[in-house]
This record gives C-alpha cells, structure tokens and sequence, in this order.
C-alpha cells in the first residue's frame, strides 16, 4: 500500500504532512539523536581547572551553610506555628475571620483557590446539535392535581425511635427540610389555578436551602467544645459509644450541599408551575433580589439554574442587596430595628426543663465522667438536625423517642412566636417595609415614603420593575414569622400565646410548617371573570385569608384584589415604625435573636439619612 505524504483537513483540503506534529524520518538509517564524531574533542588548560574547582567548592560551602540553616529553621517555624497557629484556627474558623495574606496563601495553595483554565478547556466548541424548545410549562392549568413534595434525598432520615408513621425530619422548626404541607386551614383546597382564572402575576418570597449552623453561640459547636474539652476521662456507653470517636464536622453559615440541591430542584418546580408567565415579560428579564450573605446569593444562584437552565446569567437580572451594618433591606429587616425582645430565654428553659428531662437522666446513663446538662441534650437534637442536612446522617438522631422530637418542634414554635412573630412586639415594624414593597408591585405605584426598611436607593424602574409578571425575592426564615402579623394572618394564631409547661392539642402556629428550610410563599394574582383577586400559597398549601380586612372566607384562599390591597395599606398605616423600633430612643442596641434564630441582630440606631445599622449574631434569620 503507498506511502501517504498527505492528511485531509477539517475543511476537506490535503494538509502537508510537515503541517502534523509529529513526522516520520526521512530515512530509516537516521539516527534517533545527533552525531558528534566529526567534531573534535576540547581540552581545557591548567588555570581554567583551577577556577572551575574553586567555583565548585564555593556553591559546595554556601549549599552547606544553606541546608544547616534550613535544618534549624524549619523545626522552629513548625513549633512555633503549632503553638501560635492552634489559637488562631481555632478562632478563625469562618473564612472572613482571616487575614487577608492568610486568604492570599491559602488561595495559592489550597484546591479550592485553584483557578479553572478556560482556555484550557472550554465550553463553547460548538456542535450542540438541534436545540428546539417547546412550549412554556403550566402544570397549574394542565395537571389534574400538583405534586406533593416531602423527598429529603440523598439524606438518611432518622426512623429508629419513630411509629405511627412519624416523621421526625419534619419536626425540626425552622430545622427541618422544606416539605409540601397539606393544609393550613382550607382542607378542601386546591394549589391549582381556580376555575374561570387567568394567573396575571406571582410574587415567590423564598428562603435559603440547608445551611451549617450560624455563627452564635451556643447549639452543636458549643456542646463539641464541652465535651471535647472536658477535663477529665470520660467514657460513652451503649447508644452513644459513637461519642468516643466524633469528632465536629460542621462548617459555618454557608449551604450545605442538600441545600443547593434544594434551591435547584425549586427552581425547576417554579419553571414548570410558571413557566408560562415569561411568555408575558414581553421581551424583559425578570428581577430576583437577593442578598449579600453566601447563603443568599448562592441561594438566589441555584434557584435561578433550575428556573432558566445553565448558563442562567444572561437570562436574569439578579439584584444583591447589601445585609450588614449601615443598609437598610426589606430582606433583612432587624437592621434597623432595635426594640428589645428578649422574652423568649425564660420560656425556653423552662420548655427545656420539662420535655428534656427524662432524655438528659437516660443520656447521663450512658456516660461516665461528664455530667450530661439540659442544655447538653437540646445541642444534641439540633446537632442531629444539622448533621443530617450536611453530612446525610447523624447518629444523635436515634438517642431521642418521639414524643421528644415532638417536644423539640415545640420548643421552635415557642421560640419564634416569641422571638419574631405574633409573641414578638417589634414584628410588624419589622415586617412592613416588605408589605409597602408587595402593595407598589400590586398597584403599580412607584413608593415615595420611605419610613421603614426600604431602601431608597433600589426603587427605581430598572432596579425595582412594577409591570412584570414574575418576582422572585430570597429571604431568612425570620422575613416568614415577621410576615404572619404584618398581614394579619391570624389562622396561625388563632391557638393564643404559647404555654411553657404543656404542648397544646390543637395549636395554629408550627415553624415546621412555616419556616423550614427552603420555605416558600407564593402571592399569586389572578383576573376571574373579570375580576381581580389574589390567593397565598405556603409550601404548597393555600392560607386563609379571613383575618386579612374584607377577604371572604373562600374555600380556595381567593380574595378580592382591591380588598386585599385596601386591607395592606391600612396594616400598613398602623405601623408606627419610629416608635415601634425605638428610633427616637438614646441608647443603641437591642433585638437579640439568637439561641435558635437564624441571623438576629444587634441594631445600631441610624443617623438621620443613613441606611439601618446592624451586628449579626444568633442562629439564623437569614
């Protein structure tokens, strides 16, 4: 068979084969490296080897010098860091605590500083083969019933100690993976579009996937400090020989990868229920605000790559706020509020004493040399919660019987109702900036007072839009508890005030039903019969609206727009922010939040047109 001195390019044209890269021999004889016997061999004189052997024994003493150097210094740099450096790891364990040339060095040698070579490998060679897209979704309209969400996948829940169809996982508060509810007070109705209804518009107010525990205090990294560095030799038995060899694995604030995946698998059930409502933007992109914590902004990110698909950039506008000291943020509230609320500690403890006092006797039990406290045993249901969510299973899950886990959900709706919600003085104060926002998108009235929250700044036509069909804004848990009493939402409190010594049959408010992560609340607005109105739907349940002023007591939530709108501006008009928040009082500070919560907020009092002021601590509001 001949030789071929050619290859055919891409574009069908014969390339030379000196074009390739690699090339045969001309001759087989050829020899694989090049000759030098023609070339004469080179002597060097007497003197040139005197210089050459004293060069050499100079570089053989500064190489010498530099290994005995290196020998001492190494060790003692080693000592001193293991030293000096155990200290500061240990406080730096958020990776905004360290220094910035630490986080320079760190970037430079750590995998997750290493920088993707697009160049290298890129993305966009072409060849994607066909790309149709069909029709916008809207399973709403199309679907004879929607589905219900309750899958915690890839999680391990816990189901040793659980009967009668228990689900523990569901009983963790604000704890607990988002779960579709099946009522909130209108048994009979359902999530679908109602009959006669066009959907005009939705505003989905949603909350941050899975996350580590927050930076405060107290939970699974103060009970890890306890007992890792308990003084004397302790021993742990039975279920909890695990102890023996845990160690703390949790990081902080940030999603955890189940969250992630909660916000994406959100985002696509969102595309599929309203996908129909981009077919109305008439040419404009949606706006997500979002803000400025990890968690949001990664939140608002995978919640957005399940709606539009990857790349998802150049198919949104997402607006990030800023959430920290010295801006006002209707997603944040508590930064600008600092009226005290502090009520809640005594009642926890005195809900810890009683429900954890046969589970902190059984634990004590198990272990010898430590003393097991009431607040040992609460940080060990919150330590099972939240390695669940970031590590898929916990073995503190199976060392509490349900009737325990049902005195834990407790305690979460004892700490909210009190701490952020209808138990909660400030709340509505807290609350009504993100109202006043709802009521300009539904009226479409540009905002021109600005005497809460609101930031001036954002309320703009590119910023803050009011003719779109779709909003979409992310939030803590705390927005959803500060809500209820803002809109008068009294089906969740229809039950009173809390007690601390019993857990009430028939109770209205649960966190777990309204705040868990990933919660969501959808205000949708419809046109029936050529009538406006407007329904809430709760994690996938309709919320009454009969406390809201004028709302007919309607099977499917259904309440007259103007109504609805008419009854906001009046709640809105009770608030007395300045008052309620303790603006005109002298001394900074206040709202702690902490223990449970989210994000809460130390407030500082704003100067007259400065944005609110606020120090995060707590659990998380976020």
């Amino acid at each position: 068979m001949p030789k071929l001195d050619a290859h055919i390019s891409g574009d069908g044209d014969f390339l030379p084969e000196e074009d390739y890269e690699l090339q045969s021999a001309s001759q087989v004889s050829d020899p694989l490296l090049p000759s030098y016997d023609e070339h004469k061999p080179y002597f060097t004189s007497p003197h040139q080897r005197l210089e050459i052997h004293r060069r050499h024994s100079r570089f053989r003493r500064i190489l010498t010098y530099v290994c005995l150097s290196l020998l001492v210094a190494v060790p003692s740099l080693a000592l001193l860091a293991c030293y000096v450096g155990r200290d500061v790891i240990e406080r730096a364990r958020e990776w905004d605590q360290l220094p910035p040339d630490v986080k320079d060095w760190l970037d430079g040698v750590l995998p997750a500083g290493v920088k993707v070579d697009h160049g290298a490998f890129p993305t966009s060679i072409g060849y994607a083969g066909p790309t149709p897209t069909g029709s916008e979704p809207a399973l709403l309209a199309t679907a004879p019933v929607l589905p219900i969400y309750t899958n915690v996948h890839p999680l391990v829940a816990p189901t040793e100690k659980a009967k009668n169809n228990f689900n523990i996982i569901q009983h963790w508060g604000n704890l607990s993976p988002f779960f579709s509810v099946a009522s909130h007070g209108l048994p009979e109705s359902s999530s679908l579009l109602p009959e006669r209804c066009e959907m005009e518009q939705l505003h989905w107010l949603q909350r941050h996937g899975a996350r580590y525990p927050t930076s405060y205090p107290e939970g699974p990294s103060a009970f890890a400090s306890r007992i890792m560095n308990s003084k004397s030799n302790w021993n742990a038995t039975d279920d909890l020989e695990f102890l023996n060899n845990w160690s703390y694995q949790l990081g902080a604030e940030i999603l955890t990868p189940f969250g992630r995946s909660q916000l994406f698998n959100l985002g696509v059930s969102a595309r599929v229920k309203y996908g129909f409502l981009l077919n109305k933007m008439k040419g404009r992109l949606p706006v997500f605000r979002t803000e400025s914590q990890d968690r949001m902004l990664k939140s608002a990110q995978n919640f957005a790559s399940g709606f539009f698909g990857i790349p998802a950039e150049d198919q949104y506008n997402l607006e990030v706020t800023i959430e920290a000291m010295g801006f006002n943020n209707t997603l944040a509230p508590w930064t600008t509020c600092r009226a005290l609320g502090n009520e809640y500690k005594s009642k926890l403890a005195e809900w810890d004493s009683i429900y954890l006092q046969d589970a902190q006797a059984r634990l004590q039990r198990m272990i010898k040399g430590y003393e097991i406290t009431i607040k040992d045993a609460k940080d060990m249901m919150e330590t099972c919660a939240y390695e669940t969510v970031a590590l898929g299973y916990s073995s503190f899950c199976d060392l509490f019987t349900q009737k325990e886990w049902k005195g834990f959900e407790y305690r979460n709706d004892i700490y909210w109702w009190y701490s952020s919600s209808f138990g909660y003085a400030p709340a509505r104060a807290q609350g009504v900036g993100w109202v006043q926002e709802l009521v300009s998108r539904l009226t479409k009235t540009r905002l021109m007072e600005f005497n809460s929250t609101t930031n001036s700044t954002f309320h703009n036509d590119v910023q803050f839009p009011l003719h779109d069909p779709l909003y979409v804004d992310f939030c803590h848990d705390t927005q959803f508890a500060l809500l209820l009493p803002t809109m008068n939402l009294t089906t969740f409190s229809e039950s009173g005030d809390l007690p601390t010594d019993h857990i009430p049959k028939h109770r209205s408010f649960i966190a777990s039903k309204i705040m868990p992560f990933a919660t969501n609340l959808q205000v949708q607005v419809f046109t029936c019969s050529g009538t406006k109105k407007v329904r809430l739907i709760l994690n996938d349940a309709a919320v009454p609206l009969t406390g809201i002023k004028g709302c007919p007591n309607d099977d499917d939530g259904l309440c007259p727009l103007a109504t609805f709108v008419s009854s906001m501006q009046e709640l809105i008009g009770e608030v007395d922010f300045a008052k309620e928040c303790a603006v005109d009082a002298g001394a900074p500070i206040a709202a702690e939040v902490g223990d449970m919560a989210e994000d809460s907020a130390v407030v500082v009092v704003p100067e007259e047109g400065e944005e609110g002021l606020q120090e995060e601590e707590g659990d998380d509001l976020s």
